[in-house]
């Protein structure tokens, strides 16, 4: 327990798709305190899979809302048995899986405001009634459950969309139609019309459900959801993760009224009013006071999306390129004057609210730089490694791109090469294929990165994942 005790600090949350996890922060930055709970396993009542129910049509994947409060509250249950001293901690704040929306019932805020610290949040934001400890195979437990009760004692709808979901095709090409296009969407909102992006999740809702719409007081998103926990009220949504929704105007920080028209009536009035995403958006509620001793002055920083916060996390400045080599490749870039295009996003900036960050996702990351390791060098990094130290950088002007699966960054499939002539051929010799695997991922990074407005300076760059490379490509110089 003295470890925990008489030691300032500052509390990190991550509210991600299959857990709930916290970090406290000393002055000097050393993290002394961590703890998780994982959906799939410490709350198998709401019998997700990866933290999502995936539903029937294959598209439509949501996540209880309640089991996030749930995982909260076990967390802060876990660090008051264990001793942490809560009264030290001067400040919180932290991050939640992007494009997810959370609806607040009308009466959620007075519910909010009057929490009662004998009692836990799950417990005070659902309804009196038992879920089902394990439900039949396949079956939300909130199924189960009478029509208009489960969970909705403080949400219009209990089980949450999240970023993996992809049904609301008809609702993205009905955004871009109303304001010009895919391009015209992109240059306003930083990003063509997505299927995972929460303005297109609230026309699909309001479509389908227009009763449930109607009785939503506010409109948050999971990092805004989460905040509100804190705050004892509805937080507002910060302006980088709000640019992940196709109803920011990431020019001047305000809703485009255009986009909210074409989402749902109302709308502006349910998502309240954006702020930057360094604001301190009030003090903590008296619920935590009182139950678990905060300091009445500890202050509540917005919320940020999770992408956004893995910028200021790798501390980038401008010209600074971050790249998160795992299943899937991203690119995240801090950029001054951004172009946006049909491919990638741009955000504002988590850190400076008047530049922006770019993001670039590339499906065919390591699994494919695994699977030519396997098919060319014995499944062995140590062979992988001699054949790019075997060839020359450049590798005498053969070049290939290697798409498995189909890409996202451009919508591409199969593997190309090409020869110093520029011709098309059907192989290269095994060393120069590992090079031209290597060369061509990262050419392809630099080529898209550009086309969003960013231009290379010579600054290091830092790779997020490397122990997923050999080590001779960790070494390599990056230009």
């Amino acid at each position: 327990m003295a470890e925990h005790a008489g030691r300032r600090c500052c509390l990190g949350w991550d509210f991600s798709t299959q857990q709930v996890k916290v970090v406290a922060v000393d002055a000097e930055l050393n993290v002394f305190y961590e703890d998780s709970v994982h959906f799939d396993r410490d709350l198998l009542e709401f019998g997700t899979q990866g933290g999502v129910h995936v539903h029937e049509d294959g598209l439509t994947v949501t996540s209880p809302v309640l089991m996030w409060v749930q995982a909260l509250d076990i967390i802060l249950e876990k660090m008051k048995a264990s001793g942490f001293d809560f009264s030290q901690v001067l400040a919180l704040s932290g991050a939640g899986q992007q494009h997810g929306s959370v609806y607040w019932k009308a009466g959620a805020s007075q519910v909010l405001a009057s929490l009662s610290p004998d009692l836990l949040l799950h417990e005070q934001l659902q309804p009196s009634r038992t879920l089902l400890r394990v439900p039949p195979s396949g079956i939300s437990p909130w199924d189960v459950m009478p029509p208009g009760d489960a969970g909705k004692a403080c949400f219009s709808i209990s089980d949450c969309p999240v970023w993996m979901d992809s049904s609301t095709t008809a609702q993205c090409r009905q955004l871009e139609a109303t304001v010009g296009g895919a391009q015209a969407l992109s240059c306003l909102t930083g990003s063509r019309a997505y299927e995972r992006f929460t303005g297109n999740q609230i026309a699909k809702l309001y479509q389908q459900n227009p009763e449930a719409y109607s009785h939503t007081e506010r409109i948050s998103l999971v990092s805004s959801f989460a905040a509100s926990l804190f705050l004892g009220s509805h937080s507002p949504i910060d302006y980088s993760d709000g640019s992940g929704m196709n109803l920011l105007r990431i020019q001047d920080k305000v809703w485009s009224q255009a986009c909210l028209g074409a989402c749902a009536p109302h709308l502006e009035e349910k998502l309240g009013l954006p702020v930057p995403s360094c604001s301190v958006v009030g003090a903590i509620s008296s619920y935590f006071v009182q139950r678990y001793g905060f300091p009445p002055g500890c202050k509540v920083v917005a919320f940020t999306g999770d992408n956004p916060a893995s910028l200021a996390g790798m501390r980038l400045e401008e010209g600074d390129i971050a790249v998160s080599l795992g299943t899937s490749d991203t690119l995240f870039l801090w950029l001054q004057e951004p172009t946006p295009t049909l491919e990638g996003h741009i955000f504002c900036n988590p850190v400076d609210p008047q530049h922006y960050m770019a993001l670039l996702c590339f499906k065919n990351g390591s699994l494919m730089r695994e699977k030519i390791r396997d098919e060319l060098a014995s499944s062995s990094w140590s062979e992988f490694s001699k054949a790019l130290q075997s060839t020359e950088m450049g590798n005498c002007g053969n070049l290939g791109f290697y798409f498995d699966v189909m890409e996202i960054t451009p919508e591409i499939i199969g593997r190309h090469r090409f020869s110093a002539e520029n011709h098309e051929v059907s192989a290269f010799p095994w060393d120069v294929e590992i090079r031209a695997l290597i060369e061509g991922q990262f050419m392809a990074k630099k080529i898209h990165a550009e086309g969003l407005g960013y231009r290379v300076k010579c600054k290091k760059k830092f790779p997020q994942g490397l122990q997923r490379l050999p080590r001779s490509l960790r070494s390599e110089p990056s230009a």
